[in-house]
């Protein structure tokens, strides 16, 4: 197979960061420099950064009410990256990314393949967020940022958004662009003050304290698993 889904399915990285391992030369194949495209097969060596790579590991799927404060990245070498923050025994990853000054929802997991199913954006699967900015805002703001505001050089994609208070709202959105909302926002002329991720497809924040991080019930992942269309490999 591809060295890209080889290193997606053993848990190291999602087949587009794998990609990114390869080209920053941090992935060997039999003691070679791997390139883009390389193959493997069970009888060769693979190592990331020096360390071997094992057989399939479980899959492990987790959900953390993410600080703020703390960095949506593998990159140990950062301070306060997400690795670090939660020191889970095995290698994990995150699945999307949250700002470093926004709180709330952040999915962990090993299993590289199902980062491209719950992200990619013509799959439209929701993400859901409470948003307090720095003044009171009316309902054209709301109409706008529901219809589509101008921001990366294009125009967003409609969303729903439910006002909670003079300063707050809840937002769902089916993309992901860089920094999406503060960027909406901005461009109305508001700042955000406060970005808290309450759900991700079905899977809601609900409960969980500020900092802590779970395991997904068996009830909760066989429910997104449909929701995807999703078959994790074995």
């Amino acid at each position: 197979m591809r060295i890209n889904k080889f290193l997606s399915e053993a848990g190291i990285t999602s087949r587009r960061g794998a990609d990114k391992w390869i080209e920053a030369g941090r992935i060997t194949i039999n003691g070679e420099l791997a390139q883009l495209g390389s193959r493997v097969s069970e009888d060769d060596e693979v190592r990331a950064d020096g360390e071997l790579i094992s057989t399939k590991p479980k899959r492990v799927y987790l959900m953390l009410n993410k600080p703020v404060g703390i960095t949506s990245t593998t990159e140990r070498h950062i301070e306060g990256n997400v690795v670090d923050y939660m020191n889970y025994p095995t290698r994990i990853f995150h699945i999307g990314r949250l700002d470093k000054d926004s709180e709330g929802l952040l999915l962990m997991t090993n299993d590289g393949d199902i980062v491209n199913e719950i992200l990619r954006e013509e799959h439209g699967h929701e993400k859901e967020y409470i948003v307090t900015v720095d003044r009171p805002f009316d309902q054209q703001f709301i109409d706008t940022m529901e219809s589509g505001v101008p921001i990366l050089g294009t125009m967003t994609k409609p969303c729903k958004v439910t006002r909670l208070g003079a300063k707050t709202f809840n937002i769902t959105l089916t993309q992901g662009m860089n920094r999406q909302i503060r960027r909406m926002t901005e461009a109305l002329g508001y700042d955000v003050v406060k970005l808290k991720r309450t759900r991700i497809v079905n899977i809601e924040l609900g409960d969980l304290k500020y900092g802590d991080w779970r395991e997904l019930t068996e009830q909760e992942l066989q429910t997104l698993f449909k929701q995807l269309n999703y078959t994790p490999a074995h």
